[in-house]
């Protein structure tokens, strides 16, 4: 079949290599003029299956009204005259019992594993080189309630095969030596060692070159407009390049546009329930070797990652939710300078920090869309949210198996199956 990808994002980009290695011809659009360059450009860096507890628990709603006036909240809700962005908040109270977190934690941690196992092979075989450090992630805590916190959900990880050890203060600073600054804060630890970390950027653009390679044909510049379609068939999409309207045609269609999947989704009458939430990352070059860390850390309580890309150290998190803009808000750009700095003052020039703002495209759930839409020849791929390089390989394959009429070898809730 010629099936046509919308996105070349990490996601995109990904499904385009899988659907081209079953034999099919694939034609990539994205707005931008190379692959990767919005939400995959600058993000946590890592590949955690180990980060799998979403944000929808018990422990947060009153954790969302404790923040819902900081302007630096780990989570920021800024409400909006927006109807989507409520559905999507009662939605997301709907998924905080402990029955649904369990369930979504499950998802997560299933496609995950598989994502993983995916990403391992198709390194193997591209050759691909972005900065991959396979030295596990380590999750800290300094606050003694967190930790605790944290404790069945990890249980439940571990029960479904995530090797995510608890452990404490003394056996982190043995894994993670830059951790020693806080020593006599850190409550306590996980860690997971098959977990990874590298730059998705550079990731998505080698995938990309190697695709291209393999036949994969880009329309970069390009932006999408809608579909046409005859009743419930997808005919062709309408897109825009240079000032020219033209409707390019296939024999199905990925959508993989990030948070733009809802809202063009809605012109179909589908609803995706997916909204954007702002993420920050700072990248600095490292200062001190010794200082500076190896293994890529979560700070759970300050929802920041920790990732060491070379000479250059990445830290990235937080979510706001307000709307599509990714004007940079400094008041949070500042927290995560000063928390790092806080952290490991020597590991890096913590005053020359770059700033970046990223739109995830965020489920209620935390769990992607993957899988068949009610249109026969529209199939989705999208609403990753943070851990998008973290699933792309697993829901890639698993997309390019469902559209080959064959069963994924994982256990996932796929859409429409």
């Amino acid at each position: 079949m010629h099936i046509l990808v919308l996105g070349a994002g990490v996601v995109g980009t990904t499904t385009a290599w899988f659907l081209q290695k079953q034999g099919h011809q694939v034609t990539v659009i994205d707005r931008q003029n190379q692959a990767g360059m919005e939400t995959s450009y600058a993000n946590g860096g890592q590949i955690s299956v180990s980060h799998a507890e979403p944000w929808a628990n018990p422990s947060a709603p009153l954790k969302v009204l404790k923040w819902l006036f900081k302007a630096d909240a780990p989570l920021l809700f800024r409400p909006r005259l927006d109807p989507a962005q409520w559905r999507w908040a009662l939605s997301f109270l709907c998924e905080c019992p402990s029955g649904r977190a369990a369930h979504n934690i499950r998802q997560i941690v299933n496609l995950g594993t598989y994502s993983r196992a995916q990403l391992q092979a198709l390194r193997k075989e591209a050759g691909l080189d972005y900065d991959a450090l396979e030295k596990g992630i380590l999750h800290f805590y300094t606050n003694p309630r967190e930790f605790e916190n944290a404790i069945k959900p990890t249980r439940i990880m571990q029960d479904l095969g995530c090797d995510r050890q608890i452990i404490n203060a003394d056996e982190a600073i043995a894994l993670e030596p830059a951790l020693t600054p806080i020593r006599n804060r850190i409550a306590g630890a996980t860690y997971t060692s098959q977990d990874e970390s590298g730059d998705a950027r550079k990731f998505t653009q080698s995938l990309a070159q190697k695709c291209a390679e393999a036949g994969v044909e880009f329309r970069y510049g390009t932006d999408v407009l809608g579909f046409e379609h005859a009743g419930e068939r997808i005919l062709g999409v309408q897109t825009l390049k240079d000032g020219r309207y033209e409707t390019l045609r296939g024999d199905a269609y990925v959508l993989c546009l990030g948070s733009y999947s809802g809202p063009l989704a809605r012109k179909l009458g589908l609803t995706l329930n997916i909204y954007p939430a702002k993420g920050y990352s700072i990248t600095v070059p490292v200062k001190n070797d010794e200082a500076a860390f190896r293994v890529s850390l979560t700070d759970d309580e300050y929802k920041l990652v920790y990732s060491r890309l070379g000479d250059r150290l990445r830290v990235a998190g937080t979510a706001e939710l307000s709307g599509y803009t990714r004007d940079l808000n400094y008041t949070r750009c500042r927290a995560i300078v000063r928390r790092t700095a806080e952290v490991m003052p020597e590991a890096g020039y913590w005053d020359q920090a770059e700033f970046w703002a990223g739109l995830r495209p965020a489920t209620p759930s935390n769990v992607p869309y993957v899988g068949k839409s009610h249109f026969p020849n529209l199939y989705l791929n999208t609403g990753h949210g943070t851990l998008g390089w973290t699933h792309s390989c697993g829901s890639a394959a698993a997309l390019a198996d469902i559209i080959g009429g064959r069963r994924p070898d994982v256990d996932f809730a796929f859409s429409g199956i």
